[in-house]
């Protein structure tokens, strides 16, 4: 099978599970409010972004620029994380453990799709297979904190319109402004950026001495030398 083909299939299936687990949410539930999480606008970043890339590799093009992939990384990364040692975790002080424990058919399988299989999929069969080392740069760190920026300003708007009697009016339980209040919110968003930003980080060092698991001549996908930086 040509590589080409490997990159194509294998960056499909993982936007296919993406756009699986967000159609069994919205059909599940409300569109609106499925959209309001920071997951699903991960997952939706992950299908569209691996998707490009899958069509990208069967038409032998270059791959997308690196602080495109590398930023999807990073967010699919900090879905994965925040919801198996935050949110599914007993000890933690914001678990929701009892609530996706209760969690059954479709809803379930769409929990998994989106909270483990596509970050896995991600780090693995994409960045770490399918991707030369050494594209992430150090400033990438910074540029990737847009995204949860962007998504704190809209969590905190949306839960100042909503009607306080919504059950989703706060996303998430450390976003919930009538527990914390302001100032609580925006100190758990800065720990939570300080996290974001290290975990970047900890990526760019990673992907620039990981070594190249197949041989840079022979690497299914990269890239590229130039310009995209």
């Amino acid at each position: 099978m040509p590589n080409a083909t490997v990159t194509a299939l294998f960056r499909g299936l993982i936007a296919l599970a993406a756009v699986t687990g967000i159609v069994i949410e919205c059909v599940e539930g409300n569109p609106l409010v499925v959209f309001s999480f920071f997951t699903i606008w991960s997952n939706t970043a992950v299908a569209v972004v691996l998707g490009l890339g899958a069509v990208r590799a069967w038409q032998g093009r270059p791959p997308l620029p690196a602080p495109w992939t590398g930023g999807v990384l990073l967010c699919i990364c900090v879905v994965g994380l925040v919801f198996h040692l935050v949110l599914d975790n007993t000890a933690s002080e914001f678990n929701e453990a009892a609530a996706i424990a209760r969690l059954t058919g479709a809803r379930a399988v769409a929990n998994q799709l989106l909270h483990t299989v596509t970050p896995i999929g991600v780090v693995l069969d994409d960045w770490l297979l399918l991707t030369r080392p050494g594209a992430l740069h150090w400033r990438h760190a910074a540029q990737w904190l847009a995204a949860p920026g962007a998504y704190l300003v809209f969590a905190l708007i949306r839960g100042a319109l909503v009607s306080p009697d919504t059950p989703t009016r706060y996303t998430y339980p450390f976003l919930d402004v009538t527990a914390h209040g302001y100032l609580g919110v925006l100190a758990n968003a800065a720990v939570l950026g300080l996290a974001f930003y290290a975990l970047g980080l900890m990526l760019v060092t990673v992907d620039r001495f990981r070594p190249s698991l197949v041989g840079r001549a022979k690497r299914i996908s990269s890239l590229g030398a130039g310009g995209l930086k």
